[in-house]
């Protein structure tokens, strides 16, 4: 079991989840209902699956749980370019936020490299 607040990836993950909660509250209504709540819920599923991986019995199991999340931070990013495309977000504010859900994804992919490499040295 692992302190996922020590953890920077965690760290940058919730803060990108509130920037897309706090993007998406100008959503105008009807339209981009729908969208809204993929985004935020796609954003908030990364960090989400981080917490519940570092809970894992196994670092086999963390693992799983970081694959998931960095699925979950593809969607986000997705969404943003949707959000982007229908002028839901502003251009710039989709871009920053997609920059950084690549950023996440990356080190998670490092993270999950490392896990997996565990596993290996320990099976």
């Amino acid at each position: 079991m692992r302190d996922y607040n020590k953890l920077l990836v965690w760290q940058r993950a919730h803060a990108l989840a509130i920037g897309v909660h706090e993007a998406s509250r100008g959503f105008a209504t009807g339209d981009f209902v729908s969208l809204k709540s993929q985004l935020t819920r796609a954003a908030d599923s990364i960090a989400a699956n981080i917490v519940e991986g570092c809970g894992a019995a196994s670092q086999k199991e963390l693992a799983r749980y970081l694959d998931i999340a960095i699925k979950s931070a593809n969607e986000t990013e997705y969404h943003l370019r949707t959000a982007s495309d229908r002028q839901a977000l502003a251009a710039r504010e989709a871009d920053a936020l997609g920059a950084e859900a690549v950023e996440v994804r990356r080190m998670l992919y490092g993270l999950r490299k490392r896990v997996l490499a565990s596993v290996l040295q320990a099976g």
